[in-house]
């Protein structure tokens, strides 16, 4: 019976990533890009900490650890994270966007043994790496005579947002501060939230005031802050404490098929061969970065 509750809770956390991508597709027509990810982290900010406040002791950092662990995680994990995404994400499709997202768990290994350098990659990581780079490739398709054209560009931020995840989510690990991962989620949410807020404000972002009242738009939001935001966080958390990080990161090859599949049905999307190509050979450099413990969790 956990099983098949641990798998509903996983295909349920798949499906709420996976469509926020076309809800940021949605929201991007009404809201430019980093007023609205600084909008959807002010709401689900008070919202996880909130819940912090209730679900945990240490709802507030203390010591010079713990404040260092919400300022990466509020650079990197949250502020560069979602401005290279949401900018790139105004030139490409919902599917294309998480698909080169699902780069960040092979980079938060190549990270990790990076930072510990007794703890190499080894040949198999290594050519899982190169194998995942040549997705990335595949997904971005530059074009050779017109290397700087606006998809091919805007698909490589995206790249920088899963890199900025994947580094953010090592230093983190790395840094001995004793806060729950409730606590830092939110501190680092709302941290991310006024950096956005600054950087927005430093570009002039324009908003159409009809943004601030249309349906489309207020959806997206909401949909990004309460439901991918704050109870998506919820659900990994719960998923992370019974599957184990190296399941839990098989949603990153799952959120991209609901994203396709919802960005069709809602933007009309297509999703073309070299982006799922492109996914597959992503996923297969996973698997060979990560072959040890996928064997391990399977037996």
């Amino acid at each position: 019976m956990t099983r098949y509750r641990n798998l509903a809770a996983f295909l349920v956390l798949s499906s709420i990533w996976g469509s926020a991508f076309v809800a940021i597709s949605a929201g991007l027509k009404h809201f430019p890009p980093v007023l609205f990810a600084a909008l959807r982290y002010d709401v689900a900010g008070l919202l996880m900490l909130g819940y912090a406040a209730v679900a945990v002791e240490d709802w507030v950092p203390e010591s010079r650890a713990d404040w260092a662990e919400v300022a990466v995680g509020s650079t990197l994990l949250i502020a560069a994270y979602h401005v290279f995404l949401f900018v790139g994400q105004q030139h490409t499709t919902a599917a294309a966007a998480a698909v080169l997202v699902s780069l960040s768990p092979v980079l938060t290994t190549v990270f990790a043994r990076v930072l510990t350098p007794a703890d190499a990659l080894g040949p198999a990581g290594t050519v899982g790496l190169l194998v995942g780079l040549c997705g990335v490739a595949i997904v971005v398709g530059p074009d050779l005579s017109d290397p700087l054209a606006t998809d091919a560009v805007a698909r490589l931020l995206i790249v920088c947002a899963a890199t900025s995840f994947a580094l953010g989510a090592v230093l983190t690990r790395r840094i001995d501060g004793s806060l729950p991962v409730e606590t830092m989620e939110a501190w680092s949410m709302l941290g991310g939230a006024l950096l956005m807020h600054a950087i927005s404000a430093a570009m002039d972002e324009p908003v159409e005031p009809a943004a601030w009242t249309h349906p489309e738009a207020l959806g997206a939001l909401a949909y990004l802050a309460v439901v991918a935001s704050a109870l998506g966080f919820l659900l990994y958390f719960d998923l992370l404490d019974r599957l184990g990080a190296v399941e839990i990161n098989m949603v990153s090859y799952v959120a991209p098929v609901a994203a396709a599949v919802v960005g069709w049905l809602y933007l009309g999307d297509i999703v073309g061969a070299t982006t799922a190509g492109g996914f597959l050979v992503i996923a297969a450099g996973f698997a060979l970065v990560k072959r040890r413990a996928l064997r391990n969790a399977l037996s």
